[in-house]
């Protein structure tokens, strides 16, 4: 399989350089100590870096917001976590790699657990028919977006090469950009995405304006959504922020011109068609067309399943083989698609994954597998 080598050229954004395009996405292990990362899961991003790839996004990591998550186990970043951070930044380092910082925000998404403060979000919405909390005012988004500054600062002092704003899979940013649960009628909102896109755009610029020009900006976006009532998922597969690559534009160009050097593209499927009645083009695909940033794609790379649907339990994609899977990722990135790949679960099935794909060792690759990840986060707390 001499195409998916070109996938081990290197790569510069922002004059970091990665030796190759895989990179690690953010996956959740639930692990902390007081919402600090242990000393075992920065050994563990250090072994991905030693594995073969060039760069890891940590988990989502809690800015330091009265109403940013409740969730269990949730990594944070401000004072008290430095220490967890820099050991985290410091050992991907010394072995050659870099680290992303991913900032996130549950908005809607969060669920109070017996805490006195209400969640918060654009209009208190989490889905077009489920209420949570209350909307920002003015004031409260002011905060907000100094939250954010502060948070990319504390990442860009211990060492990392950057951060990575979630605005996808249904957490505050993305109630922005999607209009079932934005319905502000300030300028944030509404039915056109110069408006909904407002507050992800300023968040990127006050960031931006604060680190100056030398560190990376990535902004993972999506066209899908996951939500909770209970512990059953439910994938909203029409949750679209756009319905045009117009708007696809409109969107990405005013992010970009507020910061952003990376757009993460985030879909269940790196090979599905955004827009299948035009071409075979994926999320990531468009993206590539319509902006000058750099693009990651991500969504089954080295697997055949839909996590999401998986969970769900309505999964319904095609097989495809572990040959054929690489042969069509290196078609879409010869073809110019995207520059980098995100490996999620293939990655957490083998550390060592980039590396066995180098050098061809296909039979070598271990399985991801549900009960494994469950081990794993035992290892790692």
């Amino acid at each position: 399989m001499e195409g998916i080598l070109s996938l081990f050229t290197p790569y510069k954004v922002r004059g970091v350089s990665l030796d190759n395009r895989f990179i690690v996405p953010a996956m959740q292990r639930g692990v902390s100590a007081n919402g600090s990362p242990t000393p075992a899961l920065a050994s563990y991003y250090r072994r991905f870096i030693e594995g073969g790839f060039s760069l890891v996004i940590s988990e989502s990591c809690a800015i330091d917001h009265p109403v940013a998550t409740t969730k269990t186990g949730a990594i944070r970043i401000n004072a008290d976590t430095e220490p967890g951070w820099r050991r985290c930044i410091d050992e991907v380092r010394s072995v050659g790699g870099q680290i992303l910082v991913q900032l996130w925000h549950e908005g809607a998404m969060r669920e109070r657990n017996g805490h006195a403060l209400p969640s918060l979000s654009p209009s208190g919405l989490q889905t077009a028919s489920r209420a949570n909390g209350r909307s920002l005012a003015p004031l409260e988004l002011t905060q907000l977006k100094d939250c954010y500054r502060i948070a990319a600062l504390r990442a860009q002092a211990l060492g990392a090469a950057g951060v990575e704003v979630h605005a996808g899979h249904g957490y505050l940013l993305d109630q922005f950009l999607w209009p079932a649960t934005n319905r502000r009628n300030d300028k944030y909102g509404g039915p056109d995405i110069r408006d909904r896109v407002q507050f992800p755009a300023e968040v990127i610029a006050a960031i931006r304006e604060a680190v100056g020009e030398d560190f990376i900006i990535s902004l993972r976006f999506s066209q899908w959504k996951v939500s909770y009532e209970g512990t059953v998922p439910t994938i909203h597969t029409d949750a679209k922020v756009v319905l045009s690559a117009d708007d696809l534009k409109i969107m990405l160009g005013r992010l970009r011109v507020s910061g952003v050097d990376l757009f993460h593209a985030s879909t269940r499927s790196f090979y599905r068609p955004e827009w299948p009645d035009i071409d075979d083009r994926s999320l990531a695909g468009w993206a590539r067309e319509l902006t000058d940033a750099g693009i990651i794609t991500v969504g089954g790379v080295g697997g055949n399943n839909d996590n999401a649907e998986a969970m769900a339990g309505t999964q319904k994609a095609v097989p495809m083989s572990l040959e054929s899977n690489l042969t069509e990722l290196a078609r879409r990135f010869e073809r110019g698609d995207f520059d980098l790949v995100a490996v999620g679960r293939a990655a957490i099935g083998d550390q060592n994954w980039a590396d066995k794909i180098r050098s061809g060792r296909f039979d070598e690759i271990m399985p991801f597998s549900a009960s494994e990840l469950h081990k794993l986060r035992s290892q790692i707390t």
